[in-house]
Parts: structure tokens; sequence; C-alpha cells
């Protein structure tokens, strides 16, 4: 006779990514708290340090926040000196968002602990068990977006 647990259904998927975010949110929030920000904070600075001068539109979208949050967070950014604003050349009317030196510095600092939060998430998997997370993530998000 199969028991309760034997029968229970495994959790979505959904709520499997959902349980991984925000471990990974709360492990990232607690790294860079010393140094004054928050995991969305950092996650805009590294997005800015792959593409920097974005506008906030785009910095919103690669940073998974809505506008109006992108707003309140590159301004508090800004107000800390990790980000500066600059009129776009090609058009005028559009402020492309930049990373300060002292961003850039900051970013560094938390380049290993990240790395190293990242390979403990993984540590459990083979390199190329490693490698097809990365592309069925990406795939996944490329098939939603």
């Amino acid at each position: 006779m199969l028991d309760a647990q034997e029968t229970k259904a495994p959790p979505s998927l959904l709520y499997m990514v959902k349980q991984v975010e925000l471990v990974v949110r709360s492990h990232l929030d607690e790294l860079v708290k010393p140094s004054g920000i928050t995991a969305l904070q950092y996650t805009a600075l590294t997005v800015l340090q792959r593409h920097d001068g974005l506008s906030a539109a785009q910095l919103a979208r690669d940073s998974f926040v809505t506008a109006q949050s992108i707003a309140d967070l590159v301004r508090s950014l800004e107000t800390r000196g990790l980000v500066r604003r600059e009129r776009n050349p090609h058009n005028r009317r559009e402020l492309l968002i930049l990373l300060t030196d002292p961003a850039r510095e900051l970013l560094a600092r938390h380049e290993g602990p990240v790395r190293e939060l990242e390979e403990r998430m993984v540590r459990d998997l083979t390199t190329h068990q490693t490698e097809q997370f990365r592309q069925a993530l990406s795939r996944a998000w490329h098939a939603l977006s």
C-alpha cells in the first residue's frame, strides 16, 4: 500500500524556480548589505557592468523590475554616487544611466563572494550538468520572453 508521501505530486517547476530565486536573493542581500545596497540594486549594477549606458526602460527590463521601481532604484544609486545620468547624444530627450568608478569598485569587491555563492548553488552538479542547467534556464527564459 502506498502512503500519502508517495502519492503526492512533486512541486511544480514554477514553485521550485521561485524557491531558488528567493533563497538566492536572501543570500545575495546578506552579501551586499555591508556595502549599503540591496540585491536588486546589485543586479542593476551588474546589468550596467555588462551594458553600460542603458536607458531606464532598458535597465528595468534587464533587471526584472518595473519602470516605477527602476526610477526609485536609480535615484537611490545616483544619490550614493554609484551611477550617473547623462543625455543620450543620439536622442537628447533620453537619459542614459552609467556606472561610476565607486560602483565598479563595489562590484569588484563582491565578485569573489558572489561567484562563491553561485558555485555553492551548483556544487552537487558536474560541470556538464551545470552547463545543461544554464542552457535549460536560458531556454526557459526565452520561451516566456
